[in-house]
């Protein structure tokens, strides 16, 4: 009992509230994009839970019993077993090539029964782990070329094997990773890199190579122009200036060729509609301008819970999963929006404070894992419902619908609770 209590009074529990608030909040907007007045159900009728507001009632039910079961784990058990949690789950995701079902043009799920399981969802988690586990041995500095490699390479396996089964935006997301490895030590020049090769990407997709170079010239001679160069250093400065303007038009025309050779003709599609919503106006387009037009026809204080238009003439595709933003822009309006913006970067904020105040290094650095992937779901999934990213398919953590994000959400973010309610059993380091 003494132990029970303990616990209860070391664990964060403005963190647990936010998270509840989300859930239900999620839960609620889930239940108005599929609410329809005429063979509406209510939620003790069976019927109800064939909709996907009554599904997801029981996949929170489920987490709340996966939660009880994590702080019921030993908190040395995440590392210890880290290892073994990230190999399981490299084996599910070799599998399911050969097992796997197709969802949504994805052949990343298991089915058993009636329910899917998306094993990418939970390989974060366990790479996360792993990361955190790997970083945490008394050697590893990632100044060094060997350590940073073979962080490289724990990131980059999952990524290769989710790919390839075509499940491109899960796969990205573990960039977020990069955000663990700054925090612990690796060089700002790689962030750095990551930012100027999205730039040049997103620079290749909206302008000429022309445009570009021009443009680099024009920039390249001011900066020379306004430095105070000696006259011997000066061709030095000019063969400087020009390899690297060399070196971004290469990037340029790699990009061109990536977008037009390399890339499939659905992934190609999604950028050319993140450029002209007309590209494709039945399909993404369609889905893209849609989920506009339901943010912008909220106005300052929305329609009101239950009154958009736009959800319950399913104008909008997916609107309860990848797009249940566009439910919150139309019927809470830009307040609603606002303040859900407000509220989940203050849960990430409290996040960074709990990892700062870790005295393991392991437990800080899966703390900043934790962040880097809610971030990054939550950065992009507004992104690509008002269009300023391409759709890629990746849930907002804790409004979408879905029982695989939902778990692996409530799994990744109960896994640090439990550790940071252990901070003071852990060594420092």
């Amino acid at each position: 009992m003494s132990n029970q209590n303990q616990l209860v009074s070391k664990v964060d529990w403005i963190t647990i509230s936010l998270y509840a608030l989300f859930v239900l909040a999620g839960w609620m907007n889930i239940y108005s994009a599929v609410y329809n007045p005429e063979t509406h159900n209510w939620i003790f009728d069976a019927k109800f839970y064939d909709s996907n507001a009554g599904k997801q009632l029981i996949w929170i039910g489920t987490s709340l019993i996966l939660i009880i079961c994590i702080f019921a784990i030993d908190f040395r058990f995440f590392e210890a077993f880290a290892p073994i949690i990230y190999a399981s789950f490299i084996g599910l995701l070799i599998l399911v090539p050969f097992l796997g079902v197709t969802v949504n043009g994805s052949h990343s799920w298991f089915k058993f029964g009636s329910i899917t399981i998306q094993p990418a969802e939970f390989a974060k988690t366990a790479t996360a782990l792993l990361l955190a586990k790997y970083i945490n041995e008394p050697q590893v500095n990632l100044t060094k070329w060997k350590n940073q490699w073979f962080a490289a390479a724990i990131i980059g396996l999952p990524m290769i094997l989710i790919i390839a089964s075509n499940e491109t935006g899960s796969a990205l997301v573990f960039a977020s990773f990069l955000i663990l490895l700054y925090r612990e030590g690796l060089p700002g020049e790689y962030p750095g890199l990551f930012i100027a090769s999205v730039t040049i990407f997103v620079s290749a997709l909206l302008l000429s190579p022309w445009t570009i170079l021009v443009t680099l010239i024009v920039i390249a001679g001011c900066i020379i122009g306004l430095s105070p160069i000696y006259v011997q250093r000066l061709k030095q400065t000019y063969m400087k200036a020009a390899m690297f303007i060399v070196g971004i038009m290469f990037m340029v025309f790699l990009v061109d060729f990536a977008v037009n050779t390399v890339l499939k003709e659905h992934q190609r599609n999604r950028i050319k509609v993140l450029i002209d919503p007309s590209f494709d106006p039945r399909g993404l387009g369609y889905q893209l301008t849609q989920s506009k037009i339901a943010i912008g026809s909220g106005g300052f204080w929305g329609k009101g819970y239950l009154q958009g238009t736009q959800t319950k003439f399913d104008f909008v595709p997916a609107q309860s999963s990848d797009f249940i933003f566009c439910t919150i822009g139309e019927e809470q309006g830009f307040f609603g929006v606002l303040v859900v913006i407000v509220l989940f970067m203050a849960f990430l904020w409290r996040l960074m404070y709990l990892a700062d105040q870790q005295r393991s290094r392991f437990a800080r650095a899966y703390g900043y894992g934790v962040v880097g992937i809610l971030f990054f779901h939550f950065l992009v999934n507004i992104g690509m419902t008002i269009g300023l990213m391409p759709i890629i398919g990746i849930p907002l953590p804790f409004f979408s619908y879905g029982g695989s994000s939902l778990w692996s959400f409530t799994i990744l973010l109960f896994i640090f609770l439990k550790l940071d309610s252990h901070r003071s059993d852990m060594l420092s380091r």
